[in-house]
């Protein structure tokens, strides 16, 4: 049975959009920097496939830390022995799987939905299973809405489809979850579509958020794993003993870490997270889901600190993985016109034999169980089955996603190119968003007022049709953003500075400070633009702090805070980097009241350091000669990854 319902839960809003166009490469936590244990195919797909920007999206950093109670939708797929829940306005994720016979969440249900910065765009949050395509990271839909409807297969059972256009490879993907009558596994179902003349570099990844206690055990089919440490080097390492710690219990490891197992082509594709008594959540799949990974945070107090910043600090959670490729840092080549699926189920398994015992017992253990509860030849027919009803068209629409879709539908099929006219997954609806490139489509021209931009196009296509559109200030400026993506810098500035000529406006001298390689002017540009606009944006004011502290203004930074509104002066990433400032510009009683206070920085970036150097910077300012033992980074400041 397939329906609509409503959760109830403390959460903070996304707030809007960041207007200002991500011009910089995606920034991992952890850049690779030796690679050398990669084989020839891994070494080639670890070089593969980095995306410029990630144009045309936006960055969600408008949330705060302030929870309200509020209700979501959720699809609800239910058998009577499995029920699951989806959360249609947040990238279709799983919030919940709930074993019925014996009441059992097997997923970590977030009780809150707090947004911090560990996506692509910035906003994600932790919990459930979360459907990542796109590049290395957290996809750029986790905080978006996804279409959904209910289909009937011909056998009669019901199934929610997902679906979504992601923009940055211009790639369709479809979610069917369904569990047939009787059925103890959850099944989905997943296709990705390239309805491109051309190849695209695919990432994708299902992220599985499993409870941590101390005695949970994560098995899964291999004797080695690839792990980057912090260090970005990538090591072949052995598993489950690395370095005298046996890492298949999470809770033996102290710092956040990751371990891509390296599953041998034969062996069943699966991965279990089990309790003392060998009972707990197993994901499998058909083998085109090669990699499986674990993920924890760690029991240090950066790994716990992470923890709470994201869930009640007494419901701890580890993220159990699997991926297309081998490692999260890879992307593979997808074929013009290729689809790829593949079948993926969940479900409790209970192999009392693997809650002791060695690893390859365990492993066995748990195959032999993974076998009963779901034999891997069923799953192969299911899938292979599966073919007969992809294409067939909803019964019932049940949710909304974006208009991206239905415009790029549009957009080709104005040039006789039906790729994305596609009955299983109807692109269908545009928004507010769309406005602006539907009249480009419409009239070939683009105009608008001075204010931000509300979305970008950077793709071939629409660059073809900027490039031919009217000459105003708006279309070059996205004329700019399509060529600054295409890497034609000398072009994208020269675009800018047209806009600039035809009418003054302060997104054209934002982009062009982001290029600009002197910090002076490149700050000077942006002071300009913060002048421009009646109100301040707090994302410009942001980059201009940074600018001027990389320029050394240090008192420029500080009288620019000084005449911020209060809001602004809240915000706890403008009162680090005012603190900062002050550090630095030796007025060390006004960091003292900065930083004594709590400064909370609600978009903290994963692997960000600047709290714990802030807090001894300061200290070190000071009083350079005591150690920095004498002033024990609080806990409330303490993100670190790493003992250093």
């Amino acid at each position: 049975m397939v329906h609509l319902d409503t959760v109830t839960l403390p959460f903070a809003a996304l707030g809007p959009d960041n207007p200002l166009p991500p011009l910089a490469p995606p920034r991992p936590v952890t850049p690779l920097i030796d690679a050398s244990a990669a084989g020839p195919d891994m070494a080639r797909n670890l070089a593969y496939g980095r995306p410029a920007t990630l144009l045309p999206y936006t960055v969600q950093d408008g949330y705060t830390r302030e929870l309200t109670d509020g209700k979501l939708t959720v699809a609800v797929v239910d058998n009577g022995v499995v029920r699951a829940e989806f959360m249609l306005d947040f990238g279709g994720r799983m919030r919940s799987l709930v074993h019925l016979p014996t009441g059992r969440e097997l997923l970590h249900r977030n009780p809150i939905l707090q947004p911090a910065n560990l996506g692509l765009r910035n906003a994600w949050f932790a919990g459930g299973v979360e459907w990542n395509l796109g590049t290395t990271g957290h996809t750029p839909l986790t905080c978006a809405p996804v279409h959904a409807a209910r289909v009937v297969r011909p056998d009669g059972v019901e199934v929610l489809r997902m679906w979504e256009f992601e923009r940055n490879r211009e790639l369709v993907y479809q979610i069917d979850a369904y569990a047939p009558e009787g059925s103890a596994v959850l099944h989905v179902h997943v296709r990705i579509i390239n309805p491109n003349a051309h190849e695209v570099p695919v990432y994708w990844w299902s992220n599985i958020a499993v409870p941590e206690t101390p005695d949970t055990r994560v098995l899964a089919p291999a004797d080695a794993a690839y792990h980057l440490a912090y260090d970005g080097v990538l090591r072949r390492v052995p598993i489950p003993v690395h370095d005298g710690v046996d890492r298949s219990y999470p809770a033996n490891g102290r710092h956040a870490a990751d371990y891509f197992y390296d599953i041998a082509p034969p062996r069943r594709r699966w991965i279990a997270a089990l309790d003392a008594g060998g009972s707990g959540l197993v994901q499998a799949s058909t083998d085109r889901l090669r990699g499986r990974k674990l993920f924890l945070w760690g029991q240090a107090g950066g790994g716990r600190r992470w923890q709470e910043w994201l869930s009640p600090a007494d419901q701890p959670y580890l993220e159990i993985q699997a991926g297309l490729a081998r490692t999260q840092l890879e992307h593979l080549p997808m074929p013009p016109g290729a689809q790829w699926s593949w079948l993926e189920v969940y479900g409790l398994l209970a192999a009392d034999a693997a809650k002791t015992g060695d690893w390859d017992s365990a492993c066995t253990a748990v195959e032999d169980a993974l076998e009963e509860l779901v034999p891997r030849h069923l799953v192969d027919a299911e899938h292979d089955a599966a073919r007969q009803w992809l294409d067939q068209p909803p019964v019932e629409r049940l949710h909304n996603g974006s208009g991206w879709g239905a415009l790029e539908r549009l957009h080709r099929s104005a040039t006789g190119d039906p790729s994305l006219e596609l009955p299983g997954v109807p692109f269908d609806t545009t928004g507010d968003e769309q406005e602006p490139w539907l009249n480009l489509l419409a009239t070939g021209d683009m105009r608008g007022p001075l204010e931000a931009p509300l979305s970008y196009q950077v793709t071939p296509g629409w660059r073809q049709r900027l490039e031919h559109a009217g000459d105003n200030w708006l279309t070059w400026l996205h004329r700019g953003v399509a060529r600054w993506h295409a890497g034609e810098a000398d072009a994208a500035r020269d675009a800018w500075h047209a806009s600039l000529a035809a009418t003054a406006n302060p997104w054209a001298l934002r982009n062009l400070a982001v290029c600009d390689e002197n910090a002076d002017s490149a700050a000077s540009l942006l002071l300009q633009a913060g002048e421009m606009l009646p109100t301040p944006l707090r994302a410009l004011t942001v980059e201009t702090l940074q600018a001027l502290l990389a320029a050394d203004r240090l008192r420029d930074a500080l009288a620019l805070v000084d005449g911020l509104p209060p809001d602004l002066r809240a915000d706890g990433r403008i009162q680090m980097l005012e603190c900062s400032a002050a550090i630095a510009e030796g007025s060390l009683d006004r960091a003292g009241r900065l930083i004594g206070a709590g400064i909370v920085v609600a978009d903290l970036r994963e692997g960000e350091d600047a709290l714990d150097q802030l807090w001894f910077a300061y200290h070190e300012r000071r009083d350079p000669t005591l150690p920095r033992t004498a002033h024990p980074l609080p806990r409330s400041y303490d993100f670190r990854m790493t003992e250093s």
